[in-house]
């Protein structure tokens, strides 16, 4: 089905004469496009157009969730002299005022302001990167330390509970609608023998000990824009799953796509491990910018929460595998177990690695 672009972007306050529109990125839930105008006797200006995925978001409360952060970001982004308009997202409201559009097929609309001259990374090239990485995601974390978590609408339930997460595994593996168990046999092994790791964050989110913070929740550093010549954060974006959560889910997550020597779905399991350089320049970043907000039992986790993010993130493999691959995109049958097996070496790596991150933290 042909999309028309020109008749979606008519919809939206926008300078200049729509020119053209290309795929752009490699964004995994929502379609996204580069949008370029006109402008008399000035140089073309282009904007991000992104058709939610309303098969996952509710887009009410997704854009809603989004301007109420980034507004606050902006107000917070001014007292430190930095630039609202370049150092978060900045979204174009429709000629009627909404964050969105609704297309006459019921498709989601939204455009962002394009942030110019800045670039991506896919991986911690190295501990500068890292502790560039870091310090970006904890400068996050306290600009939102004061902004009241429980305005947020939890976008997805029930995200990060590991608990739910695990009951869900054991329902795939006694329902085996695909006749996969037999073949998963040691990752569910290793996956049940570790269900002590469930309860350790979920029993005291909401109370003083780990309390209820703004959460990113894709802390990936490919979620990060940096300038080219300072190697710094610009803008941190793709904030669709911002919600009320722990920051110890935005540490641990980051650490597990970041810290890991391969990508998520190498088979050679020789090639995957925890990289504690990686690891210590991470956290150097992360704690310069908010240490002195986070409790101490958030300290004293912040090194089991890198288990505790790729336990999540590897039954959630096993369990897609077992269900026959219903939510990870998969480009053969054993893509999702093989993600498994991976997460679950790098555990492996980190549950002997543990102590040494310990002393990293403190």
């Amino acid at each position: 089905m042909s999309i028309d672009i020109p008749g979606i972007v008519r919809n939206f306050k926008l300078e200049g004469d729509f020119i053209y529109s290309e795929v752009y990125g490699c964004g995994h839930i929502n379609d996204t496009y580069a949008v370029y105008f006109k402008r008399d006797n000035e140089a073309p200006i282009r904007y991000i157009l992104q058709r939610i995925n309303t098969h996952i978001f509710n887009a009410k409360d997704l854009m809603i969730n989004i301007c109420l952060v980034t507004d606050y970001l902006k107000d917070k982004i001014k007292e430190e002299g930095g630039d609202p308009s370049r150092n978060t997202l900045t979204i174009i409201p429709t000629k009627d005022g909404k964050l969105y559009y609704e297309d006459k097929d019921n498709a989601c609309w939204r455009i962002y302001k394009f942030i110019e001259d800045t670039i991506t990374y896919q991986s911690a090239a190295d501990e500068t990167v890292s502790r560039n990485v870091g310090a970006a995601f904890g400068h996050f974390q306290k600009q939102l330390a004061e902004f009241d978590a429980t305005k947020l609408t939890e976008i997805i339930p029930d995200f990060h509970n590991t608990r739910k997460r695990f009951e869900a595994l054991k329902k795939a593996i006694d329902a085996d609608v695909k006749g996969r168990v037999k073949s998963a046999e040691d990752a569910i092994s290793f996956a049940l023998e570790r269900e002590k790791y469930c309860d350790v964050v979920t029993s005291k989110l909401g109370t003083p000990q780990i309390p209820y913070r703004v959460t990113h929740n894709d802390t990936k550093l490919n979620n990060i824009l940096i300038d080219p010549d300072t190697g710094k954060s610009v803008c941190i974006i793709d904030l669709d799953t911002v919600m009320p959560g722990s920051v110890l889910y935005d540490f641990g997550d980051s650490n597990r796509f970041g810290s890991n020597t391969a990508v998520e779905d190498e088979t050679d399991l020789s090639k995957v491990t925890f990289d504690l350089g990686i690891f210590k320049a991470f956290t150097e970043g992360f704690l310069s910018e908010v240490g002195d907000i986070l409790t101490c039992e958030e300290k004293e986790l912040l090194p089991f929460s890198c288990i505790l993010m790729t336990y999540e993130c590897g039954i959630r493999f096993l369990a897609d595998y077992l269900e026959g691959d219903v939510y990870f995109k998969t480009t053969h049958d054993t893509h999702n177990l093989e993600r498994a097996r991976n997460q679950f070496k790098l555990i492996e790596d980190m549950e002997s690695k543990l102590e040494e991150m310990k002393k990293i933290v403190k």
